[in-house]
């Protein structure tokens, strides 16, 4: 009966199969030629989940080298099968109006109890080795993972979604859009805040908002870097480059009047405006800033706080190309290009589209 099954799947006379294979597993259910006819069976009817499982546990449990040849090759038709609906699926995804536009997928934190299932999946869904899967999966705070057209993130992104591995796209535009102020300093506070700010193009206003329309806060360290001078190893005097101090900056967003209100510590004016630290003009801005920080903590007890940009930025600064799209909107000066001030307004962006 094996061989009438044989030539069954050789004329593509599937029901027949069918029928000859529902009594052979009555009979000789443990037969290894059996259950690799199944398999084949499973993969023509397009149950390529089943057919895999068959497969592997033939490889797992005979010893027949022509079965066990027979079922790597049917393993091999079901990677390039899939591998084949995987590259349509792309290229429809990219060919749908706007997903040509450059974008970066981010993925969430998961705890470690849960990262060993999630690993497997996600080595499954991007073709990786569990091992390799494990290490890429983020325990705390964001990581970005892939930049490219954002039909083929959303397509990865659904799929890893699906697979309950946290994640999310966007596109760079989507970053662009958001209007950023550049705060001075608070002209009042109650019973509406009033900040004294410059917009993109450098001009001098002033905005009124109440602090309920503040969803979010975004607060980040950016390196200062500096020339200095070393002694190297044959004791000769050269130039490097070092990180001499950091620059504290906050976002406060405002996603209702799609706009960003940036502080920095050197760029805030104490002295002026609203009185919120006595004695300004004697303290250092590092303590100016701290209390400006705690005032801002009673004005907004409710507001989430981000700040893991420094463990984000350490998956984002190689991306040079993705990040020369974003305008930083961070006016700091800096004798050298950097990708640290795109990198921080990418973090905040991506929280606000978020």
């Amino acid at each position: 009966m094996i061989e009438q099954v044989a030539i069954a799947f050789e004329h593509k006379d599937y029901q027949t199969a069918a029928k000859l294979l529902k009594q052979l597993q009555k009979e000789s259910p443990e037969n290894p030629w059996v259950q690799y006819y199944l398999g084949r069976l499973r993969e023509v009817t397009e149950k390529h989940q089943d057919a895999e499982k068959i497969y592997r546990q033939l490889l797992r449990d005979t010893r027949n080298a022509k079965i066990v040849t027979l079922a790597r090759q049917g393993l091999r038709r079901l990677q390039e099968m899939e591998l084949e609906e995987r590259q349509r699926a792309i290229s429809q995804a990219k060919s749908e109006p706007n997903n040509t536009e450059l974008g970066v997928l981010v993925l969430e934190p998961l705890s470690n109890e849960l990262k060993t299932e999630a690993s497997r999946k996600f080595a499954q869904i991007m073709q990786l080795d569990p091992y390799t899967a494990r290490l890429i999966l983020p325990s705390r705070g964001w990581r970005l993972y892939r930049t490219g057209q954002v039909g083929e993130l959303k397509f990865y992104g659904k799929q890893l979604q699906q697979a309950g591995i946290p994640c999310f796209w966007a596109t760079i535009v989507q970053i662009q859009q958001i209007q950023v102020y550049q705060v001075k300093h608070f002209q009042a506070s109650t019973p509406q805040a009033t900040v004294v700010c410059r917009n993109e193009v450098n001009q001098l206003g002033s905005l009124t908002f109440d602090w309920s329309e503040v969803t979010a806060r975004v607060v980040g360290l950016l390196p200062i870097f500096e020339q200095v001078v070393d002694v190297d190893a044959r004791r000769k005097l050269e130039w490097k480059t070092q990180t001499q101090d950091y620059a504290q900056f906050c976002d406060l967003h405002i996603p209702g009047r799609r706009c960003i209100l940036r502080f920095y510590d050197n760029g805030y004016k104490f002295q002026q405006g609203l009185e919120i630290i006595p004695q300004a003009s004697q303290n250092t801005i590092r303590i100016n800033w701290n209390s400006l920080s705690s005032w801002i903590d009673q004005q907004l007890p409710q507001v989430k706080i981000w700040s893991d940009f420094t463990s984000f930025a350490d998956t984002t600064l190689d991306q040079t190309e993705m990040l020369s799209h974003i305008k930083s909107q961070i006016d700091l000066f800096r004798r050298e290009q950097t990708n640290w001030d795109s990198a921080f307004h990418l973090y905040s962006g991506l929280v606000f589209v978020k």
